[in-house]
């Protein structure tokens, strides 16, 4: 029991010393606690981040995605591709790949569409997609809305037109509610599709794929596949799978696989780049702050070196003074670190809050970990030089010192 009551004593004057020393001791305290709490929001929210930026940016969302389709033989009599669509089991299995978030399916008409408004004729492409079309290539209505799951199951007669697309036909983008005769069908347009990363598509016109399959020769069955990875780091274990999948379940049928990898090559740099420079900052704070835990304690043994020679001269042995010089350099490294996790919990909340993702328990659990382990091995490397000092100074001469 003699042990406990002189760990007690041992601990509470580390905190008397670090205390009267605070002033000392601020800016290293401070520097040990942002370092720490940089550690912890990377470590637990790095991850959500990244999902987040492939979810909303449109270069890393191109990036992220991998376009699967066929080619289409053509006969040399009427140049029409011969049909080829994926089988409901290839389906399946590409969506099992690890590392897909989501699949979407389409398919296009194999000739033009004919609309005639106000007695002028227009012809276009038309595809049929499904409810994830939207999500998977990163697109965004610039007018009305997109259909969804409940518009697919109950193939209703409904269309998105491209922007320049609706600009010809109605001269205006602002078409929403609008009817729309596409091959002697009528449509109620719902949106207009735009923006950045659209390419081509402002040209088309888009109807849920169940009601193509019903009403439109050439969209009963999907001949695309647009694949959308969760991560730039899945893109390609995901793009070397597929053409096994295909292998298995479709020999017969040649396929083309269309990558980024260029945009995902610049995107990759970029990341690296970025998350370099923060870890590299982290640990230049954290180094710091090991660095003014070595002078602060330099300073505090020279200034105490009459106090070590009393001590040593009423019998406290180089090893006592050792533990005691040391526990206050754990107790400064340790204490930064653990208002450093309070920090950092408050801000792993508030970004996960931001994100809409959930806190990763487990991963905050490991970053708390790492972070005391790492703070322990701190405050042991940058006081024992300055503690092992304090315990060999001879008690004659520190006695003697102003």
């Amino acid at each position: 029991m003699t042990g406990i009551p002189k760990i007690f004593d041992l601990l509470r004057v580390s905190i008397r010393q670090v205390a009267r020393n605070r002033r000392r001791y601020i800016g290293v305290m401070l520097a040990i606690s942002i370092g720490t709490c940089g550690f912890i929001l990377i470590l637990t929210v790095g991850r959500d981040v990244k999902y987040t930026l492939n979810r909303d940016l449109d270069l890393l969302g191109g990036a992220t995605r991998i376009k699967v389709h066929f080619e289409g033989a053509r006969s040399s009599r009427d140049r029409i591709p011969n049909p080829q669509w994926f089988r409901p089991r290839t389906i399946e299995a590409v969506r099992a790949i690890p590392g897909v978030e989501e699949i979407s399916l389409a398919s296009v008409k194999p000739l033009p569409a004919v609309s005639v408004v106000q007695g002028r004729e227009h012809r276009f492409t038309l595809m049929g997609v499904d409810e994830a079309f939207w999500k998977v290539n990163s697109f965004l209505p610039v007018n009305g809305e997109f259909f969804d799951a409940g518009v697919m199951e109950g193939r209703q007669k409904v269309c998105v037109l491209g922007a320049d697309l609706a600009r010809l036909i109605f001269d205006s983008e602002e078409v929403a509610g609008r009817m729309l005769s596409i091959d002697r069908e009528l449509y109620r347009i719902m949106g207009v599709l735009g923006g950045t990363g659209v390419g081509d598509r402002v040209n088309y016109a888009f109807v849920p794929l169940t009601t193509g399959s019903d009403r439109v020769q050439g969209l009963s069955r999907p001949q695309y596949i647009y694949v959308r990875c969760g991560s730039w780091d899945e893109v390609g274990a995901v793009a070397s799978a597929i053409p096994r999948i295909l292998q298995k379940h479709q020999p017969d049928e040649n396929a083309t696989l269309e990558v980024a990898w260029e945009q995902l090559k610049r995107v990759r740099r970029i990341a690296w780049w970025i998350e370099t420079f923060i870890y590299i900052s982290v640990a230049v704070i954290l180094v710091l702050g090991g660095m003014g835990i070595w002078n602060g304690m330099m300073a505090t043994v020279q200034a105490r070196t009459r106090e070590i020679g009393l001590k040593k001269a009423i019998g406290a042995e180089d090893r006592d003074i050792l533990i005691q010089f040391l526990a206050e350099a754990l107790f400064l490294s340790l204490g930064s670190a653990l208002f450093g996790i309070l920090l950092g919990r408050g801000a792993v909340v508030a970004v996960t809050r931001i994100l809409g993702s959930p806190l990763s328990e487990d991963l905050f659990l490991i970053a708390v970990c790492v972070s005391i382990v790492f703070s322990l091995l701190l405050g042991i490397g940058a006081g024992f030089t300055p503690s092992l000092l304090a315990s060999r100074k001879e008690v004659v001469s520190a006695l003697r010192y102003e």
